[in-house]
């Protein structure tokens, strides 16, 4: 090191005084250039450090400056251009305003009055042009002559519409910056507009003017830099000692190799063979003495042949020499090569221990092809029992020539892991299929002592190197223990499946065909493959875990049955999707009056989340519905529920908002054997007539649930009996492969083709699509309709008058003696005395009382008044408010149903 260094200094100064700067001092000397100072020749030479930091800096320096400059002149423009902006929108907003400008535009000749005026201003204002002209764009006025009574060039819809207008355009005289201003009359109308530019000539007269300016700043600023980078430069080539980047990478080099080659003997020697330089490797492998710098490498106690090659200086490339029991490969090079200090280079390696170490390396390096192997073959599904076999498939016969997995049984139903429990074989691999192992399915409780016990109980991996010197082993099973030795299994290792905190089963890796026994090495190999397959099947469990209670929520939120009602034949299938489960539902709700709501639904997404958001809008539409609503008025109440959802969502960042759901609701009314149907983002329904021809109902489409802002709207139908309705979910008519029209025209197909039977309707549908299992839900409602015989319904107006009250009762017990209902005749003449007792004192006309028999005796009274009655306890004192109560004890239920022309009150009794 100090040699070479000294070399440096020595020849740096002796650089300037060469032939080619002799030669470039001669050329400066005739004048043919100027010569540069004797200190600053040196900082120019690009061979140096110094001259290129200089050059570089200077570039710098003159990209900066003309960035500049560039910059300034760009503002300089601009602010001209807006200067002139400014000006010509000053001129014409003056010319606009001036008196008299209005009477001018409505005289015989305009020009005669404003040519003088304009041409005035533009003079004082210095502009190039003021134009005047009317509200169809033809000029009075203009500097040229020959341009009064031509079209106008540029943009008037502003200024007519009252707005002054500034733009740059090219005109009749050129590139030009105008603005248009209107001329108002006293009435606000615009009777003509008034026109002021500069060309761009003028404007950039400006930059012009200042251009000398910034160039001369920006020229003594690259000076200035200059100078002050020649300095710098000239400082770092006295650091430097004038040295060039390659000379000064070559020194580091040389340091670098001596200093990092620690697994290698590196020995420097002087010409004469003297020894400068020997690391501590280069001590161990030869047996050099700690004094052995400085002395003649003959003198030293090596063996004769090393010697001689080292003190020859000859070149040698691994020449093996034998020293004490070691096997040294030698390679020897010349220091003094290109001008270099006279000298050379040994190194040693010991070649045994480098056969060793290539050994281990490659056993290394199948190690780490095995886990990389590991993390991407291992739980490529998630599938806990598939996860598993890919460990017992990737390390067989790699790594063991037997694999066996076991798990707890409630860790493949996705449980918390139980310790206490029996464990089940889930996966085994081997060379041959002969092994005494237990086989797959198997479950087993593993005794404390045998080594799947005490992995299991310590919680970390054992090897076991001769397994029949294992203790304890034979006691899991004597007889089967026996014939694995039998075998020629002779080496176990068990690793325990911990994720976390959770043990969930372990590993056995047995080993038969190899006969050297397992290591640590190995042994710390199986824990880490194992410790990858657990967070696998960790995951897998999860997700199991995750599934059933998907599914088991999302059963138990589904419809187990549907409720018994009168109005329409139903069938219904629900198909879950390919993967997880969905949002899609469906329900039937019996309403009041006999009538029958039919409801479908879909939360986009699938898992927990959506099966939750299905249940919990489910549950908003059952106690909607029993609020009697019209359609479009229970899915705004539903669309505000979701938004509200979302709201609530938004605010806990843990989850997550409901990204799109849908519904169509629908009440069918057998009385009247009308349908009002409305629907939010869901796909319309289908209707089946009586003879077999099939369309899609025109329900106008409303914006899905929780966008809000948008009213929904109720579409009418009136069925006739016996046609079929059908509701289903998107799942059914959309497909990666075709959009939504094909699928419907599909599904028309099907329907067309269908029986009688909403139950044949059903599996028309799904016979025909695709077998390929769906990737969204699918949700089908089918409900044919029946009306309510007439011979089931009575109806009687009522007067406004207590008298009626009497006549009420008798034509209701006559009426009841015709069904047979005669035992039923006190409660429901107490009911009907009781309601329309009511509406007369406290409702509007007219009033009307309405019998049904269907599967309940239904009692309902109409008036023409939307105050609702409420039930209350009525004091001993109080006269009245015991009505309702009657009802309430009689009736098995009772109810409001609002009209858009009164209210409904009604009861239901149980038949007898």
């Amino acid at each position: 090191m100090v040699r070479l260094m000294g070399r440096s200094q020595a020849r740096s100064p002796q650089r300037p005084s060469t032939g080619a700067s002799t030669g470039r001092q001669r050329r400066g000397g005739d004048g043919s250039r100027w010569p540069p100072p004797a200190w600053l020749r040196p900082v120019l030479s690009v061979r140096s450090v110094a001259g290129q930091v200089f050059i570089l800096h200077v570039v710098i320096v003159l990209l900066l400056v003309v960035s500049a400059v560039i910059a300034l002149v760009l503002q300089v423009r601009h602010d001209s251009t807006q200067e002139a902006r400014s000006r010509s929108l000053a001129v014409a907003e003056t010319l606009a305003h001036a008196p008299g400008i209005v009477a001018a535009l409505r005289s015989p000749d305009p020009t005669l009055l404003l040519q003088p005026r304009a041409e005035t201003i533009r003079k004082q204002a210095k502009v190039d042009f003021v134009v005047v002209m009317n509200t169809e764009g033809i000029r009075y006025t203009h500097p040229e002559k020959d341009r009064i009574g031509k079209k106008f060039v540029g943009t008037l819809r502003p200024a007519l519409a009252g707005r002054p207008v500034t733009e740059e355009i090219t005109g009749t005289i050129g590139p030009l910056v105008q603005a248009v201003v209107p001329v108002d009359n006293s009435d606000g109308v615009v009777v003509g507009l008034v026109s002021a530019g500069i060309t761009t000539e003028h404007v950039g007269g400006a930059v012009d003017d200042q251009l000398p300016l910034v160039l001369a700043a920006g020229g003594a600023a690259l000076v200035l830099a200059t100078a002050g980078a020649a300095l710098i430069s000239r400082r770092l080539l006295r650091q430097t000692h004038g040295l060039g980047p390659h000379e000064m990478t070559r020194m580091y080099e040389h340091h670098d190799a001596v200093l990092h080659a620690v697994r290698e003997g590196v020995i420097i020697l002087a010409g004469d063979g003297t020894l400068l330089l020997a690391n501590d490797e280069a001590h161990r492998l030869l047996g050099l003495p700690e004094d052995a710098e400085g002395r003649h490498v003959l003198d030293l106690p090596l063996a004769p042949g090393t010697a001689d090659l080292l003190s020859s200086g000859r070149v040698a490339t691994d020449e093996v020499h034998r020293v004490g029991g070691r096997l040294l490969a030698v390679n020897q090079r010349s220091t003094d090569r290109a001008g270099g200090p006279p000298g050379s280079v040994a190194t040693v390696r010991d070649s045994t221990e480098l056969r060793a170490l290539s050994g281990r390396a490659e056993a290394a390096r199948e190690r780490l092809d095995m886990l990389y192997d590991a993390g991407v073959g291992i739980g490529t599904s998630l599938d806990i029992t598939r996860t598993a076999e890919e460990l017992t498939e990737l390390v067989v016969p790699r790594f063991a020539d037997f694999t066996t997995v076991d798990l707890f049984e409630t860790v493949l139903a996705g449980g918390q892991p139980d310790g206490a429990g029996s464990a089940h074989r889930t996966a085994m691999a081997g060379i041959r299929e002969d092994a005494p192992l237990y086989p797959v399915g198997t479950r087993t409780r593993f005794v404390e002592s045998s080594p799947q016990g005490r992995s299991l109980t310590a919680g970390r991996p054992l090897v076991e190197p001769r397994l029949s010197e294992a203790p304890g082993w034979r006691t899991q099973d004597t007889e089967r223990s026996g014939q694995v030795l039998e075998y020629g299994i002779h080496s176990l290792i068990t690793v325990p499946l911990r994720a976390g905190s959770l043990l969930l089963g372990v590993v056995s890796f047995w080993r038969s065909e190899k006969p050297e026994p397992f290591d640590e090495d190995e042994l710390a190999l199986a824990e880490e493959l194992v410790a990858r397959a657990a967070v696998a099947i960790d995951n897998a469990r999860r997700y199991t875990r995750e599934h059933s209670m998907a599914v088991t929520l999302q059963r138990s939120l589904l419809p187990r049955s549907l409720p018994e009602q009168s109005a329409l034949d139903i069938a219904y299938r629900y198909l879950p999707a390919q993967a997880g489960v969905g949002g899609d539902w469906f329900d039937v709700l019996p309403l009041s009056g006999a009538r029958v709501a039919l409801v479908v639904g879909d939360v986009v997404g699938h898992g927990l989340h959506a099966a939750a958001t299905m249940g919990r809008l489910r549950t908003a539409v059952h106690n909607f519905s029993s609020l009697d609503l019209p359609p479009d008025e229970l899915l705004g109440l539903l669309d505000e529920l979701v938004g509200r959802i979302d709201s609530d969502e938004t605010e806990d960042e843990h989850s997550a908002p409901v990204t799109g759901a849908t519904c169509l609701y629908a009440v069918y009314d057998p009385v009247t054997r009308k349908c009002e149907v409305a629907r939010a983002g869901h796909p319309p329904p289908a209707l089946i007539h009586p003879d077999g021809t099939v369309e899609f109902v025109d329900v106008p489409a409303g914006p899905p649930l929780g966008l809000g802002g948008l009213p929904f709207e109720t579409a009418e139908l009136e069925p006739a009996e016996g046609s079929r309705l059908v509701l289903y979910t998107d799942g059914l008519v959309e497909d990666r492969e075709h959009d939504i029209d094909v699928g419907l025209e599909l599904l028309r197909e099907a329907l067309s083709r269908a029986g009688d039977s909403p139950e044949d309707t059903c599996r028309a549908v799904l016979e025909s699509r695709s077998p390929v299992r769906a990737r969204d839900d699918i949700a089908l409602l089918v409900a044919r309709t029946r009306g309510l015989a007439a011979d089931r319904i009575a109806q009687w107006p009522v007067p406004s008058e207590p008298a009626a009250v009497a006549e009420v009762r008798a034509a209701v017990a006559r009426k009841l003696a015709e069904w047979g209902l005669e035992d039923l005749s006190f409660s429901t003449e107490l009911i009907l005395s009781e309601l329309v007792t009511n509406a007369i004192r406290y409702g509007g006309g007219p009033i009307e009382v309405r019998m049904l028999r269907d599967r309940h005796l239904i009692c309902e009274v109409f008036d023409g008044s939307s105050t609702s009655p409420h039930l209350r306890y009525a004091t001993m004192t109080d006269e009245g408010g015991r009505g309702l109560f009657l009802v309430a004890q009689l009736a098995e239920r009772w109810g409001t149903r609002y009209l858009p022309a009164g209210k409904v009150i009604w009861a239901e009794q149980t038949l007898p």
